[in-house]
């Protein structure tokens, strides 16, 4: 697609994903007529919800359970792993991820029904593990603000990551939420350098201004990870002593990082975003990916696919110890609670004596 058209935007093209039968591309029809072809804007759909909480179940991640109250995701960013799941709805998990988005008004409603059941056990939820809850669409949608206040009532634990500044929109809800212990906030910083910010994650907030969202959320008492995610090799992990260092002068008080994941589309999304954007050292770039995936560009082994393997990974992990054992990072955020939780009374319900 044209440049000017996609101005803003982290893709490159709108190809189509792997479930469809026919491909898709813009091409002129030969008539000499002027032709106003505009930049993409975002647009938004509506679905309702027939359940939120999603179980997962792979033994290398911290937590069983994810709510997305957003499909798609206008940060644009070209690496986001979460690209591919566009294509279920039959959508680009290009251009179409982020500018065909999907907001779910009755989250909240459904997020608080599903809390309520009986056959509910309770366990910490985390939100922004797939698409950012506090994308720019949350200003004018506030889902994730509703959902907050269903997990806030119920008083229920959260794991929140983002790149959204929005996030600070809600310490009036996340602040005596954390006072309990039913809160933790991971803060993705790809890079200190504005320029390649802008390139590769083209409507997320600056990294310096991602830098006072860690602090604003300190200072509020929420405890607050810095995520130094996803590292690309030669690309922005030379950074990685100086993103912790800054979270941590931030007041960020843990850290993590993964490397760069390449799953399904997105493997060829990344490589023409390099191909235009840097040229001189893609074959640089993948030739260290694949080294960290067993010649391939992407593998999805457990305990493998966060980290990679090989030579290069285990160099960017022993960086990353020292680094964190410097700066006093060392340290795992406590468990959040669950002995809090109570489903709260609803209109109409008798009230209990004691």
């Amino acid at each position: 697609m044209a440049a000017e058209r996609r101005r803003g935007r982290g893709a490159l093209s709108s190809e189509v994903g792997r479930f469809e039968r026919f491909s898709r591309v813009e091409v002129t029809d030969g008539w000499d007529i002027p032709e106003e072809r505009g930049v993409l804007r975002t647009e938004v759909r509506e679905e309702r919800a027939r359940s939120v909480i999603n179980y997962v179940n792979s033994p290398d991640i911290p937590f069983d359970r994810s709510l997305n109250p957003y499909r798609g995701c206008e940060h644009g960013c070209i690496y986001c792993f979460a690209r591919p799941s566009h294509a279920y709805l039959g959508l680009s998990p290009g251009l179409d991820f982020e500018t065909r988005l999907v907001a779910r008004p009755n989250a909240a409603e459904v997020l608080a029904r599903e809390l309520s059941s009986q056959r509910y056990r309770i366990a910490p939820i985390a939100i922004g593990t797939n698409t950012d809850a506090y994308q720019p669409l949350e200003k004018e949608r506030g889902v994730m603000r509703a959902c907050l206040e269903v997990l806030r009532d119920f008083r229920h634990p959260v794991a929140i990551v983002t790149k959204g500044t929005l996030i600070e929109r809600d310490l009036d809800i996340l602040a005596p939420m954390a006072a309990e212990g039913l809160v933790r906030v991971g803060i993705s910083v790809t890079t200190l350098d504005a320029g390649l910010a802008r390139r590769m994650e083209p409507r997320c907030p600056s990294p310096q201004r991602r830098l006072a969202t860690v602090k604003r959320l300190s200072d509020a008492g929420i405890p607050v990870r810095i995520m130094a995610s996803p590292l690309v090799p030669a690309l922005t992990d030379p950074e990685l002593e100086k993103i912790l260092g800054a979270g941590r002068d931030a007041g960020a008080s843990a850290a993590s990082y993964i490397m760069l994941r390449l799953p399904r589309e997105v493997a060829d999304l990344w490589q023409s975003w390099l191909q235009e954007h840097y040229p001189d050292r893609a074959n640089r770039i993948m030739g260290h990916i694949r080294d960290m995936h067993g010649g391939e560009v992407y593998s999805a082994k457990w305990f493998r696919r966060m980290k990679g393997e090989g030579v290069y990974a285990d160099l960017v992990g022993q960086r990353f110890r020292r680094a964190i054992k410097a700066l006093g990072l060392d340290v795992a955020h406590p468990p959040l609670r669950c002995d809090l939780f109570r489903v709260p009374p609803r209109k109409g319900d008798q009230l209990s004596l004691f």
